[in-house]
C-alpha cells in the first residue's frame, strides 16, 4: 500500500483493507533467480466485497473482479514476453482474495528490466523513472535492495479510519541464495540456521510512514576458488 509496493494492481489497492504482503527472491551464485509476490486480503474479504459491489467510492469508480483479473493478466502476459523470464505464473483467488505472482529470471536486469516493461504495459508509465532507480543490485558477493518507490499516492487518500487497517497488516521480504549469509546490515533481519536465508517483517501502517524499513544489504561468504 502506498509507495511500497514491488508489483501492484493499484485498482484492487485502491480498496482499504488490512494487507499481507510476502515478496520472495532467490538468488542463486550466478544472479539467475526466482521471485513470488503474494497480496493476501482475506482478512478483510468482507470489506472488499462490500466496496467490490459498488459502482464508486468517494467519486473513484470501483472495478470489478473481472477488471482486477483482466489487468493481472495482461501483466503476467507482458512479463512471459521480456527477454530473460520465464515460468511465469499469476494467479487470483476470487474467494479469498489472494493474488499470487511467481517468475523466472536470467540475471537481476532481466528481473528488473522485465518488471519495468510489464508494470509500463498496464498503464503505469508515469512510474518509469521511479522504477530506474537502482533498487536491486547483485555483483555476486552483496545484495542490495531498497522498496521502489511507485507512484502510488493511496496513503494521501485514504481516512484515518482506513489507516487504522495498516496497522493489522503486514510486509515480509526474504532473500533466499545458495551460500551462507556472512553479514546484514538491518539489525532486525532474521537469519534461517544454515545462514542461506534472511527475513525482514515490518507493520504496513510503519512501512507506510517509512518506506527505508525494508531497505536492507546482504553480504554472503565469498565463493572458494
Amino acid at each position: 500500500m502506498n509507495k511500497i509496493l514491488f508489483f501492484s494492481i493499484s485498482l484492487l489497492l485502491l480498496l482499504p483493507s488490512c494487507i499481507e504482503i510476502i515478496d520472495d527472491l532467490t538468488i542463486h551464485n550466478d544472479g539467475s533467480g526466482t521471485f513470488k509476490y503474494t497480496i493476501n486480503l482475506s482478512a478483510s474479504k468482507i470489506k472488499v466485497n462490500s466496496i467490490l459491489a459498488l459502482d464508486s467510492l468517494d467519486g473513484k469508480k470501483v472495478p470489478s473482479m473481472a477488471e482486477i483479473k483482466a489487468k493481472a493478466n495482461s501483466f503476467a502476459a507482458n512479463l512471459k514476453s521480456q527477454p530473460g523470464i520465464s515460468n511465469v505464473t499469476m494467479s487470483i483467488n476470487d474467494v479469498d482474495l489472494i493474488i499470487k505472482l511467481s517468475f523466472d529470471f536470467n540475471s537481476v536486469l532481466n528481473f528488473k528490466n522485465g518488471l519495468k516493461a510489464a508494470i509500463i504495459s498496464i498503464g503505469n508509465s508515469k512510474q518509469v523513472d521511479e522504477l530506474n532507480q537502482n533498487w536491486l543490485s547483485w555483483d555476486g558477493k552483496v545484495l542490495k535492495r531498497d522498496i521502489p518507490l511507485l507512484s502510488l499516492t493511496i496513503s494521501e487518500q485514504l481516512k484515518e479510519t482506513d489507516l487504522d487497517l495498516l496497522k493489522t497488516g503486514s510486509y515480509t521480504s526474504i532473500c533466499r541464495f545458495d551460500r551462507a549469509i556472512d553479514k546484514v546490515e538491518r539489525a532486525n533481519t532474521k537469519i534461517n540456521p544454515n545462514k542461506t536465508a534472511a527475513m525482514l517483517k515490518v507493520n504496513t501502517y510503519d512501512l507506510q510512514k517509512n518506506n527505508s524499513l525494508l531497505d536492507n544489504c546482504i553480504y554472503l561468504i565469498p565463493l572458494k576458488n
